[in-house]
């Protein structure tokens, strides 16, 4: 379980730390909402580090369907567009892949 909470905060840090770049680039926001977008990105590749595996390729390979999840979340809580069923489905569909590749017997 500390895995999915390494997960969690490391995607939240990446799609904070990207849409600050989308929002000077894309929305003409301040050169300045780089800072904390630069910030957001270190600490996720920090928290990229700290999940349990033995291998950083199934850590990143898992973290894609977390990943995922969590950018339809922000598409709907933060930019107020409700994801539609397409995007729920793959989603699922991710996450399902993603537990695959974390509780796998091996």
């Amino acid at each position: 379980m500390h895995s999915i909470a390494v997960y969690i905060g490391a995607a939240i840090a990446e799609i904070a730390g990207c849409f600050a770049f989308w929002a000077w680039l894309r929305l003409g926001k301040s050169p300045l909402w780089l800072v904390p977008g630069i910030l957001s990105l270190m600490v996720f590749a920090g928290l990229l580090t700290r999940v349990e595996s033995d291998f950083a390729g199934r850590s990143y390979a898992a973290y894609g369907g977390i990943y995922i999840a969590a950018s339809l979340m922000w598409l709907w809580l933060i930019e107020g567009r409700m994801p539609d069923r397409w995007d729920v489905t793959g989603g699922a569909v991710c996450l399902i892949g993603a537990a695959i590749i974390l509780f796998g017997p091996r």
